[in-house]
């Protein structure tokens, strides 16, 4: 499978999964009788983040195995170790800016972070036997 494909899908698999969890976080939030609007645009801006966290490192891992495949395995390396430092940090302003205004619930915001590897975990089950996994 083409590897611009391969990223594609895995990241509608966690889009998936992040509207599913953060749909089950939000209930339980109801249930408590804690829903409030800073919970909902914590639990949706948190999705967001963590899609987009994912899909930058599934492109960022793309170009260092193209280049490692070039013999260049120092370069998809540093690749990975900048792409880590970039996304980290982008990640931790804007949502410590959201935070920080009042606008979104610490742990609603933080949580959709949390729950991109459960989503890939349960998602190698539904693979076909043969698929290729991320």
């Amino acid at each position: 499978m083409d590897s611009r494909k391969l990223v594609l899908k895995e990241t509608a698999v966690v889009a998936l999964g992040q509207a599913v969890c953060v749909g089950v976080m939000l209930g339980v939030y109801a249930l408590l009788g804690h829903l409030a609007r800073a919970v909902l645009l914590g639990g949706i801006a948190g999705a967001l983040a963590a899609v987009l966290n994912f899909f930058f490192m599934a492109v960022s891992a793309m170009k260092a195995a193209d280049k490692a495949q070039e013999q260049n395995v120092k370069g998809g390396q540093l690749t990975m170790r900048l792409s880590y430092i970039v996304r980290l940090a982008v990640l931790f302003v804007i949502l410590f800016a959201l935070v920080k205004s009042g606008l979104c619930d610490v742990l609603a915001t933080v949580l959709p972070l949390l729950f991109v590897r459960p989503i890939l975990f349960v998602a190698d089950f539904f693979r076909k036997p043969g698929e290729v996994k991320s």
